[in-house]
């Protein structure tokens, strides 16, 4: 099976790179990646980089690939679609709101869709991939996709309906998440920290807090801060300013902004 992404921005790229470097498929050669993007030399360049093929056009791309991975941005989605022949292909697509029904109503029944909402973390290995249960794929298709998938990410399979809600967290949060750990740099280097160190530190209390909830699912995140603030200590006062600034609900307001 060969794997072509149609468009080849941040996410497809992240995708593509996230397989060459831990997918077992990929690495033995029983799966090849191809790519098809507007901006030829930008293309060759990150293609090389990668290990992915870069075609010429897209009906170049739909004729080498069996997967076809629609990773433009939602804009550039319907007149994407128009340039290659698909029929009987696989359509994974990544573009924002282009979802099973939406793409079966434009390409009708001739193309087997996945829709799939992944985040950049994928790249390194440390993805998070939201999986619409709705699909057309054959068995085997599914079973390849969620192979390569399982191999860069966790996967999470909701209905279509939920995925906006939770990528809100999952495709967004990585942004909001950024921003704490500048922040906190931030205040490192306000009291004497450099720079590379306290965003390392920052970082780091990031991933290890998250591991603590993910490895047990009956943590609560509230109960795990509270065992952290020793009464009259030093994390209570902390918490105290944060909590009087308002930082609970501008996290919320945030989500409600990428749901407006």
């Amino acid at each position: 099976m060969n794997i072509g992404y149609l468009g080849f921005g941040a996410m497809g790229s992240a995708m593509a790179e996230g397989f060459a470097k831990f997918a077992p498929a990929i690495q033995r050669g029983e799966i090849t990646q191809y790519a098809y993007a507007p901006h030829a030399d930008k293309l060759q360049k990150r293609a090389s980089e990668i290990g992915v093929l870069p075609c010429a056009s897209a009906e170049e791309l739909a004729a080498k690939c069996d997967m076809i991975v629609l990773a433009c941005k939602p804009y550039q989605a319907e007149q994407v679609l128009r340039a290659p022949d698909l029929r009987g292909k696989a359509l994974v697509s990544l573009a924002n709101t282009w979802t099973h029904d939406r793409l079966k109503a434009v390409l009708g029944d001739g193309v087997r869709v996945q829709y799939i909402m992944p985040n950049i973390p994928m790249k390194i290995g440390k993805g998070t991939v939201l999986l619409a249960a709705e699909n057309d794929l054959t068995a085997e298709e599914r079973q390849t996709l969620r192979a390569l998938l399982e191999s860069v990410s966790a996967v999470i399979e909701l209905p279509e309906d939920k995925i906006p809600a939770a990528n809100a967290l999952t495709g967004c949060g990585p942004a909001f998440l950024y921003m704490v750990i500048e922040a906190l740099g931030d205040a490192g280097v306000k009291h004497g920290l450099g720079r590379r160190a306290a965003y390392e530190l920052a970082a780091a209390a990031m991933v290890g807090a998250g591991e603590m909830v993910l490895r047990d699912p009956d943590a609560h995140p509230g109960a795990l801060k509270d065992a952290v603030c020793s009464p009259a200590g030093i994390t209570i006062r902390g918490v105290a300013a944060l909590e009087e600034s308002g930082m609970r609900g501008d996290f919320i307001r945030a989500v409600d902004a990428v749901l407006a």
